[in-house]
């Protein structure tokens, strides 16, 4: 059993909460920049692929997982990311000027779209970002001259010294260093009072207010920097799938992205990572799925769709803490075993909005 007596207030603060901390993710860091070494490209282009969802992840997790705000309508910041990089690109701009200017488009209308939802909570914003989700999808659709319409448009393939950027050895290492540069932004701003606002107006409106917060200035801000962790995914995505089409960005994405932060662990990091690991396999065990069941169950369209609803339903009534929680819940087992108490965690209760205030 190892006990952690905190005597100085930048432990607080600190990334690593001790040396062993970073021994595990100095190894694990290792680990990925050797990965290309060992692996097919096939596996690479899933953990590439899992990296940019973690991005995804990260900026659903700041507004739902840090500020309380449910979103049904990333899919549509995705787009804007992924749609705006890509044009910039067929017009000649460089990738690594095209990537900063999609990624601020994203924050600017995520910042338009929180400021007149500031009223609304719960699932009544949770129907005006899916709206908004909607509205998108339909400007993606209209807009020929500009996004092809239904067609959509091939992405460019940016090249360096004569080396394609976007094969997947050189794609993997930029999608592991935007990963990195998400995470330590993320964690950064957690750690400052704009963080702190964040997680107090998730907790409670009326104590953060009371605490001299401005609610409308910190959900506004939640709302694009979400977006613009969003759409920094969003240009990286766009490579991965390499064709643009308004289908790629629909209802049924938004639903994934929701899901991946609530099987992943509201309110961590660690939990918007394994999210993101457990959604991008997903599709594969369900592709394996299908050859052990019944051929009038296998071929039935809605079959993923209607897994990601169970298994988001199943999380919320029996593990709302997610994964990383049950991780939690693992790791203190064995840290207090055999003292352990099945009692521990039965007192937890996550609370909605309209139940805390009654």
């Amino acid at each position: 059993m190892r006990f952690f007596f905190k005597t100085d207030y930048n432990q607080d603060i600190d990334l690593f909460r001790d040396n062993t901390d970073r021994f595990w993710y100095g190894l694990l860091v290792l680990v990925l920049l050797a990965a290309p070494f060992v692996l097919e490209d096939f596996w690479l282009g899933e953990i590439s692929y899992v990296f940019i969802l973690s991005i995804v992840g990260i900026g659903l997790m700041l507004l739902t997982g840090y500020t309380g705000q449910v979103s049904l309508g990333h899919a549509a910041f995705l787009g804007i990311g992924a749609y705006t990089h890509a044009i910039l690109l067929n017009l000649g701009v460089p990738f690594f000027i095209s990537i900063p200017v999609a990624t601020l488009l994203s924050a600017v209308i995520g910042a338009v779209i929180g400021r007149p939802a500031l009223r609304l909570t719960g699932v009544y914003l949770a129907i005006a970002t899916l709206a908004f989700a909607f509205i998108i999808e339909q400007i993606l659709i209209r807009w020929e001259h500009v996004t092809g319409g239904f067609k959509g448009f091939a992405v460019d393939r940016p090249e360096v010294l004569g080396i394609s950027i976007v094969d997947d050895v050189p794609f993997y290492y930029i999608a592991f260093g935007a990963l990195v540069l998400a995470v330590l932004a993320a964690l950064n701003l957690l750690r400052s009072p704009t963080g702190r606002a964040f997680v107090a107006i998730r907790d409670s409106e009326i104590a953060a207010q009371s605490m001299g917060v401005n609610l409308a200035a910190y959900k506004t801000l939640a709302f694009s920097l979400s977006a613009g962790f969003t759409g920094f995914g969003g240009t990286l995505f766009a490579h991965k799938i390499g064709y643009l089409a308004p289908d790629a960005f629909n209802i049924l994405l938004s639903i994934q992205l929701l899901l991946m932060v609530v099987v992943g662990g509201l309110g961590s990091l660690h939990g918007a990572i394994y999210g993101a690991i457990f959604v991008g396999s997903l599709p594969q065990l369900i592709a394996i799925l299908r050859d052990y069941l019944p051929e009038s169950v296998s071929r039935q369209p809605g079959l993923e769709p209607g897994i990601f609803g169970l298994i988001l339903v199943f999380f919320i009534l029996f593990e709302p803490l997610g994964i990383y929680g049950r991780w939690l819940k693992v790791k203190l087992y064995f840290s207090l075993f055999p003292l352990y108490k099945k009692a521990t965690f039965k007192r937890q209760k996550t609370y909605t909005k309209s139940e805390r205030n009654r």
